[in-house]
């Protein structure tokens, strides 16, 4: 059976979609129709590509919560009319946006694919070009059932398609820009694309998708170090409003066996704030009861986020914190995989 395709490009801003200023040698945004005009391939897609764009379009380091709810609702009102959806992205905050549409996008049926590019889609060495046109290729993907192939939020880039909640951005300037240390690619890119099923979530076809609309910002992430003062910490953990804080740590989940630390830990603990141990490596998991110094932070209710990126934890405690009441509930989701966004032994 012949099943046709179509996919919606929506366009928030970032460097694919910029133009250099003659006269201050800055990026700036331009027509999304200039845009679309120079890439002449997308005209050869059997896949009907219909354009959403934001207006006007924002630099990745304005985006927030506020935004990501805005995409949710673009892409919950539009969802059945579409087969996939491509969201060209700034690459400085991608990740944070891919895992929190993960999370805001439950039950997730069809692809929602982050691209964007080192280079303005302009140029003559860009990487723009191949990154949009592979993103909506897989956009548009089917089994021979009809379901989509990648039924996932993900980062398209550099010939692989990662999951967006286990991706990082490692590079300001090459054009291998992200990595998920983690967890391998969902789909590579070369001369054939090579779709890795055993490694794409596998949602309820039979069941919508749904929709979250709420998330809940009262979060911080702070990352120790040697030498780090004690009245700074506590300062932070004092913070009126504040209820969950991603504490960065030393290697597999460590920190300094300092008596006022874990005595600050519990207090924070006390009050009701959600402390989730993620450790400062790139790649490698927190197991807090492999040294001492981990078993401290235990002991004094910090919570191990695994193998999850700074990016995942704190989109995850946004979407937690806005839809459940319950901290005891919110601190066991956070050990577990909802989004396929840790590994559990």
């Amino acid at each position: 059976m012949t099943y046709s395709n179509k996919v919606l490009l929506i366009y928030t801003g970032g460097t694919i979609g910029m133009n250099l200023n003659p006269l201050t040698n800055a990026l700036e945004p331009f027509d999304f129709e200039h845009l679309l005009n120079a890439v002449p391939e997308l005209k050869q897609f059997s896949t009907t590509i219909e354009t959403y764009q934001f207006c006007p379009p924002i630099d990745s380091s304005d985006m927030s919560p506020k935004l990501w709810i805005e995409l949710t609702h673009i892409i919950a009102e539009r969802y059945e009319q579409y087969d996939g959806f491509v969201i060209l992205h700034g690459t400085d905050t991608m990740a944070y946006t891919a895992s929190a549409l993960s999370y805001t996008l439950e039950n997730l049926t069809k692809p929602v694919i982050l691209t964007g590019s080192q280079l303005p889609i302009g140029q003559l060495r860009t990487d723009g070009k191949e990154n949009l046109i592979t993103s909506i290729e897989i956009a548009a993907a089917k089994n021979a059932d009809g379901t989509a192939k990648v039924p996932e939020v993900g980062i398209y880039f550099n010939g692989r398609l990662l999951r967006g909640n286990r991706t990082t951005k490692q590079s300001a300037d090459g054009f291998n820009a992200f990595e998920s240390y983690n967890y391998p690619p969902l789909v590579e890119a070369g001369v054939n694309i090579t779709y890795h099923e055993h490694r794409i979530l596998k949602p309820d076809f039979s069941k919508p998708m749904v929709p979250h609309f709420s998330l809940n910002n009262n979060v911080i992430i702070f990352s120790l170090f040697p030498g780090i003062r004690e009245d700074l910490i506590r300062h932070i953990i004092a913070t009126p409003n504040l209820q969950a804080i991603v504490m960065r740590t030393f290697g597999s989940g460590n920190a300094p066996q300092s008596p006022w630390l874990m005595k600050a830990l519990k207090e924070a603990r006390k009050y009701g704030k959600i402390i989730v141990n993620i450790s400062q490596c790139m790649q490698g998991s927190v197991e807090m009861g492999r040294y001492d110094t981990g078993y401290h932070l235990k002991e004094a209710g910090v919570i191990s986020g695994h193998d999850s990126t700074v990016e995942s934890a704190v989109t995850k405690l946004m979407f937690l914190q806005a839809n459940y009441t319950d901290i005891d509930e919110i601190r066991s989701m956070m050990s577990k995989s909802i989004r396929g966004e840790i590994s559990l032994a």
